[in-house]
């Protein structure tokens, strides 16, 4: 990986952006993509639309939703604590004893998310799960007249940013889910750029993907690919408690994971496996037998039909604080997408037939 492109990642998994308040993770996108792209614009709804070759004809569309799962302030009581929805699909438990920032329009505000001390506890308490609405944000407010002096009704809020690096190239943090697929998607336009593919090539940093694949949606709608690859997270089975049975052995460091089933179009999918066979670049095969609950699903779906590959990043400890990837899965991930875009031409048809 090459030292501005590391420096790249880490500023996204330094940034906040939480599903429906991207703006500064897009902002970083812009900056950097501007530095090659032919073409960098943001849509109506918010997504980032980096492009190359836009007078060809022929549309090859990548997508990495930029969004993160993070919460909403809500309430704040009469002794200044904060309460707060969730944006996303949040396990209440991976909350307990974090510390979280509150993005206000006057800067950061931290918080710590805890219960009721151990000691404390019922013996009927400590057999039960926690529930979302029994956890309160601490911001260190002597009243609510002091929480509503730096924090509003609405101000979005995640974990604690940044990442740590592991052993053996692995790197721990929340929003590898999925700031890795930006990282992705705009790798491989910068990559492809370098030698100029026989199509125009559309790098989308979509949005709102963790509510409903919303960014997809309206981005594939304006693009208008002919074919279309989703770039997102997979569950890694490498840990314990995980089941290989149903999720097939997926590892970190093996490569990026190219998915087969009716969500992706067969041409799509062969074509990646015999790049990644022909340019010795490592990926893993894994199968899903329903519409994919990320991108891919909205991208197969849009207007007419597209033909649609999903490429993923496996990931432990999803929507966690300490999500863990493999940087070496990144740069094959993005190597794998440039050479499928200079692969990629007019003549190509995947038309299942």
């Amino acid at each position: 990986m090459e030292p501005q492109a590391q420096e790249f990642l880490e500023r996204l998994l330094q940034t906040p952006g939480p599903s429906g308040f991207e703006e500064p993770v897009q902002r970083l996108v812009r900056e950097y993509a501007e530095s090659f792209a032919d073409d960098v614009r943001t849509d109506i709804h918010g997504n980032v639309i980096c492009a190359i070759n836009t007078d060809n004809a022929t549309r090859l569309m990548f997508a990495g939703h930029c969004d993160q799962i993070g919460m909403l302030v809500s309430h704040i009581d009469d002794d200044g604590f904060v309460y707060a929805q969730t944006i996303g699909g949040w396990d209440p438990q991976q909350l307990i004893g974090q510390r979280l920032v509150i993005w206000t329009e006057s800067g950061e505000v931290p918080a710590v998310v805890s219960r009721k001390p151990i000691h404390l506890l019922t013996d009927k308490e400590r057999t039960q799960v926690v529930k979302l609405t029994e956890l309160w944000l601490d911001i260190g407010a002597n009243s609510k007249e002091d929480a509503q002096s730096v924090v509003e009704i609405g101000d979005p809020i995640t974990l604690k940013l940044g990442m740590q690096p592991l052993r053996n190239g692995l790197i721990n943090g929340p929003a590898m889910d999925n700031r890795t697929g930006t990282w992705v998607v705009i790798e491989a336009l910068r990559r492809a750029k370098l030698v100029n593919p026989d199509c125009g090539v559309y790098a989308v940093s979509t949005v709102q993907e963790e509510i409903g694949l919303r960014g997809a949606r309206t981005s594939a709608f304006g693009v208008d690919p002919h074919t279309a690859i989703a770039v997102d997270v997979t569950h890694a089975t490498d840990c314990p408690t995980i089941d290989m049975k149903q999720l097939g052995n997926i590892q970190l460091g093996q490569g990026p994971v190219v998915f087969r089933g009716p969500n992706m179009n067969p041409g799509v999918v062969q074509r990646l496996r015999d790049i990644s066979s022909g340019h010795q670049i490592p990926s893993q095969l894994a199968a899903i037998g329903r519409g994919a609950s990320n991108d891919a699903n909205a991208l197969q779906l849009n207007r007419a039909g597209v033909a649609t590959g999903l490429v993923s990043i496996a990931n432990r400890y999803m929507h966690s604080a300490v999500e863990t990837i493999a940087l070496d899965d990144l740069d094959n991930a993005a190597e794998l997408l440039a050479q499928f875009a200079l692969a990629y031409t007019a003549e190509d048809d995947f038309t299942p037939c």
